[in-house]
């Protein structure tokens, strides 16, 4: 079954700006509408180091739906369980500045009842053979509740992202029975209801390795942007990932990236230091 992710699709529609954005005026730029959706992009992005991922989502039941079945499909990611549905599919508007940082964005959420009623069909089937499970954090509370039941009594270990981190911040009891949770530093201080922006690296290392003992979350990574990562474990393990130069050209999708690195190594036996790296 390989790494079983759960989650959202998306439609990303993207307008980049040509020069320095300018809020509230007119801005001259280009516009691109592409898949994504932080379970999808997790789903791909395993799929691209040649393993063969199970992605349990919904897509609207039209052309663009069956699109976004059959580009997962020639990725080789498993899509037999999702389902066509009206409003199966979010949407993501977002405006970027010249430099490819977001500087506006709407987002509307999917239906998320048919994620559910496919974990009730066939949770047993999905979850007896997973080698680990990939899912959203903050999505609908009873998909969480159905996902960690499945995982304990199987065995399986979760690995949980987020995309809306108040609503994970309601989801502590579920953090504590994940093998690890990753976010990136903002959404850290919301969970911990504190500010880290200003942390470097290994002022963020020394706080999250207090924190994540006192929270009773067994492992967390928080991702720096360009300063690179830093993981801290319940048991004492700790450490700083720096990052790697490369060109940027759109941070969307960055985070959804690393973390799918970091559940592949972790699932496949890595440490958490090769996996983060």
């Amino acid at each position: 079954m390989g790494i079983v992710v759960i989650g959202d699709v998306f439609i990303d529609i993207k307008g980049y700006s040509l020069s320095p954005y300018i809020p509230q005026g007119r801005n001259a730029g280009t516009v691109i509408q592409i898949h994504g959706g932080v379970a999808r992009n997790v789903a791909e992005n395993i799929a691209n180091i040649e393993l063969k991922p199970t992605f349990i989502s919904a897509v609207d039941n039209n052309a663009m739906g069956d699109d976004v079945i059959e580009k997962l499909k020639r990725h080789k990611v498993e899509t037999k369980y999702m389902k066509k549905v009206e409003n199966g599919m979010g949407t993501w508007l977002a405006v970027f500045d010249h430099e490819g940082d977001v500087v506006a964005s709407i987002s509307k959420r999917p239906d998320h009842k048919p994620i559910e009623q496919i974990l009730d069909e066939y949770g047993d089937e999905i979850f007896k053979d997973a080698d680990s499970i990939a899912i959203e954090i903050d999505t609908d509370k009873e998909i969480v509740k159905k996902t960690f039941a499945y995982a304990e009594k199987y065995g399986k270990e979760v690995y949980a992202l987020v995309s809306n981190m108040t609503i994970a911040v309601e989801r502590r009891d579920f953090l504590r029975r994940t093998a690890c949770f990753v976010c990136n530093q903002q959404e850290a201080g919301i969970l911990f209801s504190d500010e880290y922006d200003h942390m470097g690296p290994e002022e963020m290392c020394r706080t999250l390795a207090a924190n994540v003992g006192s929270a009773r979350i067994p492992c967390m990574v928080v991702t720096m942007g360009d300063k690179g990562a830093v993981y801290a474990c319940a048991d004492g393990e700790s450490g700083i990932v720096p990052a790697k130069k490369v060109n940027v050209i759109d941070t969307t999708g960055a985070g959804d990236a690393f973390f799918a690195g970091t559940v592949i190594g972790r699932a496949y036996g890595k440490t958490m230091a090769e996996a983060c790296g």
